[in-house]
């Protein structure tokens, strides 16, 4: 018999959250997750995927996945620190390593877990670290993790971060300060200061941590922020994303060769979960192949992402101060933006609405991304709709 505190905390939260409106209904895709996406039979433009390059469909990467499956099996079988680090586990590694201008590459299982396992590494008790208020979740978490004192700045504020770094290093309280950032953000595409962040930290000896999980494929010819910004000598802990533009599923941190010993024998996921399954290590690979041998599918995707923006600017919406193909259209209102998504929805425009807490009140955005394998023709339908509801609601 189910606990009678449990089920009526859940269904008191539950029922809080439909009337709140922030009860997210998810719709199971019937198509692969493409520029088009179909939904109980309909067709959508599909501007919500994080599939910016178009990898996650493309038959090069599904007929490597393939090969590896017939040749290793479907999973890894083990931990990597006992026998389920595979030859394509390693290669992979090199290739990356080579791919961000790093010594060394440690992978694991996802984005997430590199931000919970390498933070939670070399962090602790008796440490700080300075991170920007609009880090994403997966940092927030790994940083509690640590024990250490964690010190928010705001958001992109430099003076604020010189300002936090000088008072920790002079209060002497701290063996090690660490400064985190998203190199890409994920609300509003804007591009982390790192030139002025790296400055910072080697007057205050900080420890540099960037996660470029929407930065990775995108920024750098493909191989992130930290390249885009000619950083890769400067910067101690690059945390890369496999499952965005890269197209399968997986995440790595870059870094000194003793850096990626020392998470090979102390970060937990690594030591605790199986390792990734070879067929998408193999896709990951040929990837990697991909992007080291062309930018073409690069300047489709800026090609792309220029003219969305462009049209919709010329709409006369607001898309904030993104730098990147991230594209979000602030409303404003958080009841007008889900109505504003709904009506996407309506018109066959897959775009999801993005409200409080999520992002600051007052600042609801429906948000859109743009990829390489969009055509003008699509992104023009999107545009129609745009205009056609921004003139229903009369926010144009």
């Amino acid at each position: 018999m189910a606990s009678h505190s449990l089920t009526s905390f859940l269904q008191q939260n539950l029922e809080g959250l439909k009337q709140q409106g922030l009860y997210n209904t998810i719709q199971p895709l019937e198509s692969p997750n493409g520029p088009l996406i179909t939904i109980t039979g309909r067709e959508f433009v599909n501007l919500s995927s994080n599939n910016y390059l178009g990898l996650a469909n493309d038959d090069r990467l599904k007929e490597a996945a393939i090969r590896a499956t017939k040749l290793y099996g479907t999973g890894s079988g083990a931990v990597r620190s006992i026998n389920g680090t595979l030859q394509i586990h390693v290669e992979l590694e090199e290739r990356l390593a080579q791919f961000k201008g790093a010594e060394a590459v440690i992978t694991y299982q996802s984005g997430f877990n590199c931000n919970m396992a390498a933070i939670s590494a070399v962090m602790g008790a008796g440490d700080a670290i300075l991170s920007d208020e609009l880090n994403h979740a997966s940092i927030i978490d790994g940083c509690r993790l640590t024990k250490s004192k964690v010190i928010r700045f705001n958001h992109s504020d430099m003076e604020d971060l010189r300002n936090k770094a000088k008072a920790a290093r002079e209060s002497g309280q701290y063996d090690k300060i660490m400064v985190i950032t998203d190199g890409v953000f994920s609300m509003d595409g804007d591009i982390a200061k790192l030139p002025e962040i790296v400055t910072i930290a080697e007057e205050y000896d900080l420890i540099t941590y960037v996660d470029d999980a929407h930065g990775s494929g995108v920024l750098g010819d493909g191989a992130g922020t930290v390249k885009h910004f000619s950083l890769s000598d400067k910067i101690d802990f690059q945390i890369g994303t496999l499952s965005k533009a890269i197209g399968v599923v997986g995440g790595y941190v870059a870094g000194s060769h003793d850096l990626i010993e020392w998470l090979k024998v102390r970060s937990r996921p690594f030591l605790f979960s199986t390792a990734l399954p070879p067929g998408n290590v193999a896709a990951c690979i040929e990837a990697i192949n991909i992007l080291q041998n062309s930018t073409e599918l690069q300047t489709k995707l800026w090609d792309n992402t220029r003219y969305f923006q462009e049209g919709l600017k010329t709409l006369g919406f607001s898309i904030g101060r993104t730098e990147t193909p991230i594209t979000p259209c602030i409303i404003g209102d958080e009841t007008a933006t889900q109505r504003f998504s709904e009506r996407l929805y309506e018109e066959g425009v897959y775009a999801k609405s993005i409200v409080f807490p999520t992002v600051p009140k007052g600042t609801g955005r429906v948000r859109n991304m743009p990829t390489a394998i969009h055509t003008p023709e699509m992104l023009d339908r999107a545009l129609t709709a745009y205009e056609t509801i921004g003139r229903e609601l009369g926010l144009i």
